[in-house]
């Protein structure tokens, strides 16, 4: 199944469900937070609509305006489950590369999402202003103290995330040893959220095996695959449970989505192409983003579909 959030002056929207297709859509009551908690009988509803829906009823996706399937949501854990971003994010930062023996983790704003082509608002260019791609999974309610195995029957949904970072200010708030703030505002997510078999065998070992294509400014700058984690999201979702009950609805993301041979797919994020060029030449060449740039994000199989559809953003001054 394809989920979609429609916005209707309320806080968390109107749940839709979306054709195979994308292109078409019916509002089946509700909002997908509500379904959350409720899973079995959410998803006994949806189904029942499926019929309808692929006999024609509902209406046209062109020209509606999207919100992000989970508007807001309880909770917003964000991982770095790629090998390679961590090592070029130590270049970056000019610091020791951090231990991969077990997940990073961080928890970040989730009271609000952006929604695919909504403008986002920064105060300052200064700030360093980055994209970064990733994919990231919404779960039932996990107990504490759940094995990735049985984690991985808790994830219901799978979603494409732009986590906006903010990176002048992200060294500051390392170094006091407490978490991120000031250096990760909202982030974005693509307008569907889709079931795991939805995916067909890209879901495989907890893992999304899609290409995640980034254009920044018209240009393609990232086509790295979602696949290569070095953990996968039941293990992510295993390591934020250790010690916590996760409500329904929590969303844990992956972190960048990087690969080894970005020589040749590129990079998710501006932070990494910088880290590139200061291995190349010894310094960042690159800026990072300025009002009125643009950035899109999708994330397509070998088909060229695209489950997620897609992010389409542009940077504003708040």
């Amino acid at each position: 199944m394809r989920l979609a959030t429609l916005r209707d002056g309320t806080p968390d929207g109107a749940l839709a469900l979306v054709s195979a297709d994308g292109t078409r859509l019916l509002r089946v009551g509700g909002s997908l937070l509500s379904a959350m908690e409720d899973w079995p009988a959410a998803q006994a509803r949806l189904e029942a609509a499926e019929a309808p829906l692929a006999a024609g009823e509902g209406v046209s996706t062109d020209d509606v305006d999207f919100a992000a399937p989970l508007p807001r949501t309880w909770q917003w854990l964000d991982g770095s489950a790629f090998t390679t971003h961590g090592d070029l994010m130590a270049v970056a930062f000019n610091h020791d590369p951090l231990g991969n023996d077990r997940p990073l983790m961080y928890q970040g704003l989730s009271d609000r999402f952006y929604g695919p082509a909504d403008p986002v608002p920064f105060p300052a260019m200064e700030h360093g202003i980055d994209f970064e791609g990733e994919f990231g999974v919404v779960v039932d309610a996990v107990p504490m103290g759940t094995t990735a195995e049985e984690a991985l029957k808790q994830i219901r949904l799978i979603v494409q995330i732009n986590d906006w970072s903010l990176r002048a200010i992200a060294p500051i708030e390392m170094k006091t040893g407490f978490g991120w703030v000031q250096a990760k505002p909202a982030c974005s997510m693509a307008p569907f959220a889709v079931t795991p078999d939805e995916l067909g065998n890209a879901w495989q070992d907890g893992r999304v095996g899609l290409d995640l294509i980034i254009d920044w400014n018209g240009k393609q700058v990232g086509r790295a695959n979602g696949a290569p984690m070095a953990f996968g999201f039941h293990e992510l979702v295993a390591h934020a449970a250790l010690t916590r009950d996760l409500v329904a609805g929590t969303v844990i993301g992956s972190g960048t989505v990087s690969n080894a041979n970005y020589a040749e797919v590129g990079s998710s994020c501006i932070s990494e192409i910088r880290a590139i060029e200061t291995i190349a030449h010894g310094a960042p060449q690159t800026p990072f983003m300025a009002f009125g740039d643009t950035v899109r994000m999708t994330a397509v199989d070998s088909a060229g579909r695209a489950p997620f559809g897609q992010i389409d953003q542009e940077v504003v001054r708040a």
